[in-house]
């Protein structure tokens, strides 16, 4: 693959019986802790450039999850042939074992109940991270937030059709895995400018085949809208406990032109963290890295030097 601005070499590790998870492990190992969660249909690569500015000092680690980016991409059903005529082993693509996947991450790399560290999410990283915190809180330091979730669809925000589309329609979910219209409609949609077509390239080359999109997929079909969906609880509980954090340091950059995470979900993070510093752009879209990273990584990196753990 040619990912330009990623000059990073990935580590692996086996986070489930014969399911191997890609991740980076970037900066010096006694550094303080930035743990960066990627959402849906991006992958680590969505914080190329925040690790490249931090980690000269922090210690990132960057996940992809699991059926995205480098990392392995098992099928849920045991039906995906392995390469030495075995079954495969499957994966259950909810909510909850991406928080399981986390902490195995965590204690991989050495990081214990009793380390210190900063969460940044975006996407479904909000999720996953406020998800995994419900456990950890005392651990989490600061928060780095970037257009996300960490509590259930606000009343007044109607799903946009397109996600709508990929999570309850037959039709939707065969268009995203034939043509990887998700990924690659995103990487159009997801900025305000257009992004250069070798990073858009970058962004969509781990998903190049029916297979290796099933994640894309079954993330928007574990969006939990009610307590009939299996990560509703979960995210739930996420909800109810967000405002515990309000007595630590959060930075929160946003992109005002993310038709999904838009200003109802800013508003919500605004009301549970009424100390955070905000950075919102008229002017950029859900990847709001790609649009505003020469204003957001020099931020990030004043509001993480301002707040020492």
């Amino acid at each position: 693959m040619n990912l330009p601005g990623y000059p990073f070499t990935p580590k692996r590790f086996e986070v489930r019986p014969g399911i191997a998870m890609s991740y980076l492990d970037q900066g010096p190992r006694e550094g303080e802790v930035v743990v960066m969660l990627h959402g849906n249909p991006s992958w680590s690569y969505y914080w190329r450039k925040l690790v490249s500015g931090l980690s000269d000092r922090y210690r990132c680690i960057v996940p992809d999850h699991v059926g995205m980016g480098l990392s392995d991409k098992p099928d849920d059903g045991g039906g995906l042939a392995h390469p030495h005529g075995r079954a495969a082993p499957a994966y259950d693509y909810t909510l909850a074992c991406r928080v399981e996947d986390l902490q195995a991450l965590l204690r991989h790399a050495g990081i214990d109940d009793t380390t210190p560290v900063t969460l940044a999410v975006h996407d479904w990283g909000g999720m996953i991270g406020f998800g995994w915190a419900l456990s950890h809180a005392s651990q989490v330091k600061r928060l780095v937030i970037t257009n996300t979730a960490a509590f259930p669809l606000p009343a007044a925000k109607p799903m946009p059709w397109q996600i709508a589309l990929g999570r309850d329609s037959l039709f939707g979910s065969f268009i995203i895995r034939a043509f990887n219209a998700f990924s690659g409609g995103a990487s159009y949609l997801g900025v305000a400018k257009k992004l250069p077509a070798d990073v858009r390239r970058a962004y969509v080359a781990p998903y190049d085949s029916w297979a290796h999109r099933i994640s894309t997929v079954r993330f928007m079909q574990d969006i939990p809208l009610s307590p009939a969906d299996r990560a509703w609880a979960l995210l739930e509980a996420a909800g109810r406990a967000l405002p515990a954090f309000a007595d630590r340091p959060a930075f929160i950059g946003w992109g005002l032109k993310d038709f999904v995470f838009d200003r109802h979900f800013l508003d919500g993070f605004r009301r549970a963290l009424p100390a955070a510093q905000v950075s919102a752009f008229d002017d950029a879209g859900h990847y709001v890295l790609e649009d505003k990273a020469a204003e957001l990584v020099p931020a990030i990196r004043r509001f993480l030097d301002a707040h020492p753990l």
